[in-house]
């Protein structure tokens, strides 16, 4: 009876009540451990990065060297007198622009005028003698001899008369081409002669000579398009208000400078508004040929690793792909992508540091300078 007493009452010490709140307990502490789990994934987690993008855009641009270089007159001219005598009239001011043909300067010509009519009047009274002589000899009154001698006479009056004539024009000195002129070297009253020097220069400006040189190691590129359709030469001033103009390659010279390292070459660069002048320093672009269809993007997304150039692209789901591209030449503020990227595809343009493979981004479009120049284009055509 003692053994089955004690049994009974060890039996009930844990009353049912207790289970049920020990259960409820368990369901509480479970709940919270989720609850702890969850959010210290959500803090993990960043929120997505806020990203400047913009699309891979297609292009035809130019494959080109960039070069430093100097103008050069396209023709220059040292005016020279031809006849001794002194300058009695100048019909130009320095500096001024002038065409062919138009009188510089007078030299007095009053003693080649008078030479010029002395001349004439020998070469009119051997003229007269020659047609006598030739009548004479119509009627062989005269000898052979006398009427060669006669018609020599007439010849070299007439010689001496047009030699004349040369000297009178010589004291007229005119522009031989177009051109800006220079500052004179001689004034009203001056004697002046074959032997002085020159009275003043002239200098062709339109067309004008760009001067440049392309570097020994860039010569197997220029060898391979040179002749081609494409070829060209930009040129521009520092002045930003001035306008590059294009011209054509000129020359390219057949040796490399010893102890240099450089070929040099010329172009002829149209110049009708005399913005460029000689020995002026330029920037030369000298184009070898046109790229179709080159793949673009900001300069500012292309970046450099361990591994060499990459862009982050941002792909459908708003994450982000670490993406090893080829670049190419930059084409101002954008840049050639030869390999890695396609077309339409929205790149990463800044902030590319704070980024990794996968992370989460809201995009937010740029207008590249391909937009606003295509927005642009349509706003004139508008």
């Amino acid at each position: 009876m003692m053994e089955g007493k004690s049994k009974n009452t060890s039996s009930r010490s844990f009353p049912r009540w207790a289970y049920i709140v020990f259960a409820v307990l368990a369901v509480l502490f479970l709940w919270r451990t989720y609850l702890q789990k969850k959010n210290a994934s959500g803090a993990a987690q960043p929120p997505p990065r806020p990203v400047a993008v913009a699309k891979v855009t297609t292009k035809d641009v130019p494959l080109y060297l960039d070069e430093i270089g100097t103008c050069a007159a396209y023709e220059t001219v040292q005016v020279q007198a031809q006849v001794g005598g002194q300058i009695a009239a100048r019909h130009f001011q320095d500096g001024a622009d002038v065409k062919k043909g138009d009188l510089l300067f007078t030299i007095d010509p009053r003693p080649f005028q008078a030479a010029l009519d002395q001349a004439k009047a020998q070469a009119a009274l051997d003229q007269a003698t020659l047609k006598r002589q030739e009548d004479l000899r119509a009627r062989k009154v005269i000898s052979p001899q006398d009427y060669d001698i006669a018609v020599a006479n007439a010849q070299k009056s007439q010689a001496a008369a047009e030699a004349a004539q040369v000297n009178l024009d010589y004291c007229y000195i005119k522009s031989p081409i177009n051109g800006r002129i220079g500052l004179r070297n001689f004034d009203i009253g001056n004697l002046v002669g074959p032997t002085s020097p020159s009275l003043v220069t002239i200098q062709g400006l339109d067309p004008i000579y760009t001067d440049f040189t392309v570097a020994e190691p860039d010569l197997p590129l220029v060898r391979r398009y040179l002749g081609g359709p494409n070829v060209k030469v930009e040129t521009k001033s520092e002045d930003d208000n001035v306008p590059a103009r294009t011209g054509e390659l000129y020359f390219i010279d057949n040796a490399v400078q010893p102890g240099v390292g450089t070929v040099k070459a010329r172009a002829v660069t149209p110049n009708p508004d005399r913005a460029l002048w000689p020995s002026q320093f330029v920037r030369v672009r000298l184009i070898l040929d046109i790229l179709r269809e080159a793949k673009l993007v900001p300069s500012g997304a292309v970046q450099i690793g361990q591994n060499g150039p990459y862009v982050f692209v941002v792909k459908p789901d708003s994450t982000l792909d670490l993406r090893p591209v080829k670049p190419g030449q930059r084409q101002d503020d954008l840049m050639v992508v030869s390999d890695g990227l396609k077309p339409g595809e929205t790149v990463v343009v800044s902030g590319q540091l704070q980024l990794a493979p996968g992370t989460k981004v809201v995009a937010q479009p740029i207008e590249t300078p391909s937009d606003s120049s295509s927005a642009a284009s349509n706003a004139s055509l508008n």
